[in-house]
């Protein structure tokens, strides 16, 4: 929707309501008002209820409102219109009176007095279609700046309203079906755009998806409209219209004329059709297809990935990488969510085979005095490690280490430092994973050759 829409629009509602006012094919005595704006011998009835016609008894209140719907010059129209409605304010033509002020103000570019008017247009008649739709179009225009939220918010109330009046709204006396069906066309358009609009913002996206896809139905090339319907089909509640959603941005993408803003649809769009997909795999074709289809041709779907159980991918990783190159994660993997055919694999290569690795520590048991034949010695070193990344972030435990002896004062690790070790696996528990080693062993870099003296020439 655009200004010049929103014009014609109204425009319409002049000629529509000044014919409704039109002074009789002959006209009245002085002294007496015309039985009613419109000619004088009523036509016969038609099969259905036609809407009652106005008319206005009281001459001189026929004369001021025949007198400023047709004047020409808008700053005289308004002056005649606003006399009229304070001067009449009970009048039969108030709402029709009120619709042509709302236009001229229109006309003369006065935003604030045409939304003023609209209101008293709607206090006069709520379902007037031509005021909410004013309403519904100017207000979400504005929805910018420290009163955007507000403005959205009267343009969703005021679309949502429109779309409640519509079934029932009686076509105004003087209108044309044709036109009448035209007025309802285009105001739908407005109202849906604007409950679409104003429920996206509130993040009600069902709400959003039936507005904006009825939107985007009656007007298949505007392109707010059909991406916003792919936006909010595409939110994380909104799964089960993934695929509609997929359809409608790669539409937009192509709606869209700007080169830049083209290759921004289309690279949000693309991310979003492999994480459904899986892979780029039919993307073009998709872009190919809504170039030219306007929605989703029947039976359209795309296939979406399911990923691997963590079973399939343990069974998968034994099946292409040697236990031996794995990392302590993947072994982690296939003892933990494995079969227990796979897990079996992975444990006969592990078990009791000193294994070097890096780890990180999660904490160390105190030493302490145990007494050996007599002896007081230092008991093992027991460290609480982690090895898996996961684990690392969540600050847990997933390797009991047994060291062969107490760790010197010197070499302790402190806890959160990566230790680097030699141990040797001789049980483990699946759920929660914890892998038992004994016969632990520091690993400690070779210190670096001390370069040698330097001995310089004495200067001359």
């Amino acid at each position: 929707m655009n200004k010049i829409f929103l014009a014609m629009l109204l425009v319409a509602a002049v000629t529509a309501v000044a014919q409704t006012a039109s002074a009789p094919a002959q006209a009245p005595p002085a002294q007496a008002p015309p039985a009613q704006p419109a000619p004088a011998q009523a036509a016969p009835a038609p099969a259905q209820p036609a809407p009652q016609k106005k008319e206005i008894k009281d001459p001189a209140e026929y004369n001021a409102y025949v007198g400023a719907v047709q004047q020409s010059d808008t700053a005289a129209k308004i002056s005649g219109l606003e006399a009229f409605v304070t001067q009449y304010p009970n009048s039969v033509m108030k709402e029709d009176a009120l619709e042509q002020l709302m236009t001229a103000y229109q006309q003369a570019g006065n935003t604030t007095k045409m939304l003023d008017t609209a209101q008293k247009v709607l206090q006069a008649n709520p379902c007037n279609l031509r005021a909410l739709a004013v309403v519904a179009f100017t207000k979400q225009s504005m929805a910018t700046g420290a009163n955007a939220q507000q403005n959205l918010s009267d343009a969703g109330q005021a679309g949502e309203k429109g779309l409640q009046c519509l079934p029932t709204a009686a076509k105004p006396e003087g209108t044309t079906q044709a036109e009448w069906d035209k007025l309802k066309a285009t105001t739908t358009g407005i109202f849906n755009n604007s409950a679409g609009m104003n429920a996206y913002a509130a993040k009600d996206y069902a709400k959003a998806e039936q507005f904006l896809r009825a939107a985007v139905q009656a007007d298949p090339t505007n392109l707010t409209e059909v991406y916003y319907l792919a936006l909010a089909d595409l939110q994380p509640g909104s799964a089960e219209n993934d695929v509609e959603g997929l359809f409608y941005v790669a539409r937009a993408a192509n709606l869209q004329t700007s080169a830049q803003g083209k290759d921004q649809i289309v690279k949000f769009g693309k991310s979003k059709y492999v994480k459904y997909h899986g892979s780029e795999d039919g993307w073009n074709d998709l872009l190919a297809l809504t170039a030219t289809a306007p929605a989703p041709p029947a039976n359209f779907t795309i296939k979406k990935y399911v990923p691997p159980t963590l079973a399939e991918q343990a069974a998968a990783l034994v099946k292409s990488k040697k236990i031996e190159e794995m990392s302590f994660a993947e072994w982690q993997l296939v003892l933990s969510e494995g079969t227990p055919e796979d897990a079996d694999k992975v444990w006969g290569v592990l078990k009791g085979k000193p294994l070097q690795m890096v780890a990180q520590v999660i904490s160390i048991e105190p030493a302490s005095k145990v007494d050996v034949k007599g002896k007081s010695v230092d008991a093992p070193t027991k460290l609480t490690l982690a090895g898996s990344s996961d684990d690392i972030d969540a600050k847990r435990g997933d390797i009991d280490l047994t060291m062969t002896a107490a760790i010197p004062p010197k070499d302790m690790p402190k806890v959160a430092a990566d230790f680097q070790f030699q141990g040797t696996p001789v049980s483990y528990v699946a759920k929660p994973f914890v892998m038992t080693m004994s016969d632990g062993a520091l690993l400690v870099a070779a210190k670096p050759k001390p370069k040698p003296t330097v001995h310089k020439k004495p200067a001359q």
